[in-house]
């Protein structure tokens, strides 16, 4: 029988570069995307698909998104003596009963897949979920919220291979990722299907398909085993993707395609993307933005 899916790992320890200067004294993770910090989306996302345990990897600096997820007694209490229920309904019990934050220290920036090896020792041989922080995958209003990552775990409880979320991006975009090669299996949304190879950040024309790797995966503890002797790569760090190379010759791996939009919220434009997505979810929101670039004639 399948062992289910109960902890993510989500790694937090990054600079924000990319964001600065907005992220010199503030976490990346801890922008908004509309009412709510980026980090707080993506624990929702993996709460909903049945997670228990978040394990955020994070380093000196970024004790604010640990606060973010505990209590603050003095301010839920003026907000309760003041009457403001719904204001105070989203800053109480952001992680609801019976799941558990815990974080630990990365010691130096030597990348995702060391990252996630600092958390070994919290996975107790389980397999587990990796959630990227700055990525918001953002299914179609329509379909049940976080539609894409919950049927995700569910391909995993089904094969009990490791998944690996992807999307299809435009062939000029490519070379900005990491491209899953299916040889002449098909792949279409919420299917999962058997990878014959990972390709980083292939041209366009050496790309063996247009299906992206996103950040999102779901991994057998075995993967672990394999960090732990992958030595430093690209950028002199230890890269996930090269275990996933390893991983793949000895249990397989599938990739899983997603039809929502996946918003990359580590860069200006996919922040800003982001959140202009999930404010015309708002009906009033919508009407404001319409107004406003009808009023500019954008």
């Amino acid at each position: 029988m399948t062992q289910k899916i109960k902890k993510a790992v989500i790694p937090v320890a990054g600079l924000g570069t990319r964001m600065l200067p907005a992220t010199k004294a503030i976490p990346k993770e801890l922008l908004p995307v509309y009412d709510r910090p980026i980090i707080e989306h993506v624990v929702k996302e993996a709460i909903a698909a049945g997670i228990t345990e978040i394990i955020l990897v994070t380093r000196s600096g970024k004790e604010a998104i640990e606060n973010h997820f505990d209590a603050h007694y003095e301010l839920e209490h003026r907000l309760e003596k003041k009457g403001k229920e719904t204001i105070l309904g989203t800053v109480k019990n952001i992680i609801p009963a019976g799941v558990k934050v815990t974080s630990i220290r990365q010691s130096d920036a030597l990348g995702l897949g060391h990252a996630v090896l600092c958390a070994k020792h919290l996975l107790n041989d389980e397999p587990f979920a990796v959630l990227l922080p700055d990525v918001l995958v953002l299914d179609q209003a329509s379909r049940e919220k976080n539609h894409s990552f919950s049927s995700m775990v569910d391909a995993w409880n089904d094969t009990g291979i490791g998944q690996i979320m992807v999307e299809r991006v435009d062939s000029e975009a490519i070379e900005n990722y990491g491209v899953a090669d299916l040889g002449t299996q098909l792949s279409e949304p919420f299917k999962s299907v058997p990878i014959k190879g990972l390709v980083e950040k292939p041209t366009s024309e050496e790309a063996p398909s247009n299906l992206a790797v996103l950040g999102r995966y779901i991994l057998p503890c075995a993967v672990l085993g394999l960090l732990e002797t992958t030595v430093a790569g690209v950028g002199d760090e230890i890269q996930l993707t090269d275990a996933l190379d390893e991983l793949l010759k000895v249990e397989g791996l599938n990739a899983f395609e997603t039809d929502a939009g996946v918003f990359d919220c580590g860069n200006k434009r996919g922040f800003l993307s982001a959140n202009l997505a999930v404010g015309m979810r708002d009906p009033e929101t919508k009407l404001t933005i319409k107004a406003l670039i009808e009023k500019s004639g954008w």
